[in-house]
């Protein structure tokens, strides 16, 4: 069984008058456990709305996302966001840290959502240093975001996609707010922490350098039947 399976996956909004815009109409998609892959398309062609639906932060009007045989659809709010908690590590263009904590306070909410009750403050503490220490932070962890970098930053996010060990790494353009040399060494960290981790990693982007790293890259408009 895949990963990650979507069947006849639709999107659609309401217009003023009566019709309704659709901006997904995905018939069929997988994605296969520790498989890479890269969703290309312009700006506003749906990317980020499909993550969105993909992680469970957005429902579609109809069809279904099966994530790690659980479907979505037959989830209520709390169920999804415990298991986004548990099975997917979301990286953000804009990398989403709370301005008024550390690096290690940010990496260490990643477990906020679904993660293990069992685990003490000291093991989570723990864990969040090592994952610091592995996207080469391990000297900013009482720094916050605004003493960083705009690529360090997009590590500390990094580490806290992988805080809670997630089956599925999500990531939204996240290079898309970097220079050419931060936003290397960021998706250099992605894929290679993801491999090690044994997470699958979907990744969405507009950018070919990007597009050019990955042996799987699927244009979201052969995907998508409304563009």
């Amino acid at each position: 069984m895949s990963l990650l399976e979507i069947r006849d996956l639709k999107v659609e909004y309401p217009r003023p008058d009566g019709t309704h815009l659709s901006v997904l109409d995905v018939p069929e998609f997988k994605i296969e456990e520790k498989s890479q892959v890269c969703i290309k398309g312009r700006s506003g062609s749906g990317k980020t709305t499909f993550l969105n639906v993909i992680s469970g932060i957005l429902s579609p009007t109809s069809g279904s996302v099966i994530l790690d045989g659980a479907s979505l659809e037959l989830l209520n709010e709390a169920e999804r966001d415990v298991m986004r908690g548990r099975k997917i590590g979301f990286v953000f263009q804009t990398f989403n840290l709370l301005p008024g904590f550390t690096a290690l306070e940010n990496v260490i909410l990643g477990s906020v959502f679904a993660g293990d009750p069992n685990e003490d403050g000291a093991d989570k503490k723990k864990r969040g240093c090592e994952l610091l220490d592995k996207v080469g932070l391990s000297g900013r962890a009482r720094h916050r975001p605004g003493m960083l970098s705009s690529g360090e930053q997009q590590r500390v996010a990094i580490a806290r996609a992988l805080m809670n060990k997630p089956r599925l790494i999500l990531a939204d353009e996240p290079t898309g707010s970097l220079d050419d040399k931060s936003g290397g060494e960021a998706l250099d960290l992605i894929m290679s922490l993801a491999s090690t981790s044994g997470a699958a990693l979907l990744l969405v982007t507009h950018d070919p350098v990007v597009m050019a790293r990955f042996s799987v890259t699927i244009d979201l408009a052969q995907l998508n039947k409304s563009s």
